[in-house]
């Protein structure tokens, strides 16, 4: 088994962020922007390419922390931290569509998009328990 379902063995976990769509749609991020990406110039391994991935795990990583703290104050700063590694991710994203390291990808900007809107979504509901 792999992902998510190693760890679940086909039971309901307790683990919270396991139960976010929010989170569960960054995992598909992550695996889009690694796909997307891997045909980058060989001398970007170390510069856009490693960038534009560490900003993708960002986001499902700091769903996750949040989530694993206690209380809505908590959880709203790591979702402000997504907030900002998403607006990070698409910054990079078109910066290497504008250097021709990949073409444009409808399905990473949907999901992109509809990631965003989840995170902030829970961060307004978390901001408003405070």
């Amino acid at each position: 088994m792999n992902g998510v379902g190693r760890f679940l063995n086909g039971k309901d976990d307790t683990r919270p962020h396991y139960q976010l769509q929010a989170w569960q749609l960054s995992m598909s991020l992550v695996k889009l922007v690694y796909v997307w990406s891997k045909g980058f110039p060989v001398e970007e391994k170390y510069g856009l390419q490693s960038q534009i991935r560490r900003a993708a795990i960002s986001v499902p990583s700091n769903i996750a922390e949040g989530a694993g703290r206690k209380g809505s104050k908590e959880f709203a700063h790591f979702l402000s931290i997504a907030q900002g590694s998403l607006s990070e991710l698409e910054t990079q994203y078109l910066i290497a569509i504008d250097l021709g390291f990949a073409q444009a990808s409808a399905e990473l900007e949907n999901t992109l998009v509809k990631t965003a809107k989840l995170v902030s979504g829970l961060y307004r509901f978390h901001q408003l328990r405070k």
